[in-house]
């Protein structure tokens, strides 16, 4: 019914944390910010950006250096890397029209189980954060599949707010790792990449 306010009509910049070297290629074009398919992406697929956040992005990057790995895209020199990103036609998921939209695929996926006839994944993790967001990836990719179904356009960007890292004092409302999370599902969206100025 309001389908025509999906479409945003502004430019976010959005920051990306990964290794120093990645992110000398990215800017350069030699590539770009990979899209990430892990069963546990809250988003779904995509290329993933803390809107307006080269800070967080940061703090990501620096947490993944700490951490063992033998992929060959770890994390060992923390960077960020910046992107201008036209969300085009977004899941804007703080609008209540793509949240009942979400709900509505959830109540389907519910009912019918997964594809593959397996049961509907659960969110795990030790902390509120719940951090292996299993359940939100099925919901949001089955939207999606909903929508190809149903002749509807495919959404561009998948944008929404995460709580993380717990009070941010006592009884806070507030969290100590909020912030604004972006999947770009179409790499045309992403106009440009840059090098972020780091001030005082």
């Amino acid at each position: 019914m309001w389908g025509l306010y999906q479409n945003q009509p502004a430019f976010v910049l959005g920051f990306h944390g990964c290794d120093a070297a990645i992110a000398d290629c990215i800017v350069s074009g030699a590539e770009h910010v990979l899209k990430s398919n892990k069963p546990y992406d809250w988003l779904g697929t995509g290329a993933y950006f803390w809107e307006s956040s080269p800070h967080r992005a940061m703090e990501w990057a620096e947490d993944m250096a700490k951490r063992p790995s033998t992929n060959p895209r770890r994390v060992q020199n923390p960077a960020v890397v910046g992107a201008i990103i036209d969300l085009g036609n977004c899941c804007n998921l703080f609008d209540s029209a793509a949240l009942d939209e979400l709900r509505n695929a959830w109540d389907i996926l519910s009912l019918l189980g997964m594809p593959d006839g397996s049961d509907v994944p659960e969110n795990k993790g030790s902390t509120p954060d719940r951090l292996g967001r299993y359940r939100d990836r099925a919901v949001i990719e089955f939207m999606h599949e909903l929508r190809k179904q149903s002749g509807l356009p495919d959404y561009d960007t998948v944008r929404a707010a995460f709580p993380e890292g717990g009070e941010l004092y006592p009884q806070a409302g507030f969290t100590a790792r909020s912030h604004i999370q972006i999947a770009v599902r179409n790499p045309r969206c992403i106009k440009g990449y840059f090098k972020p100025i780091a001030t005082g």
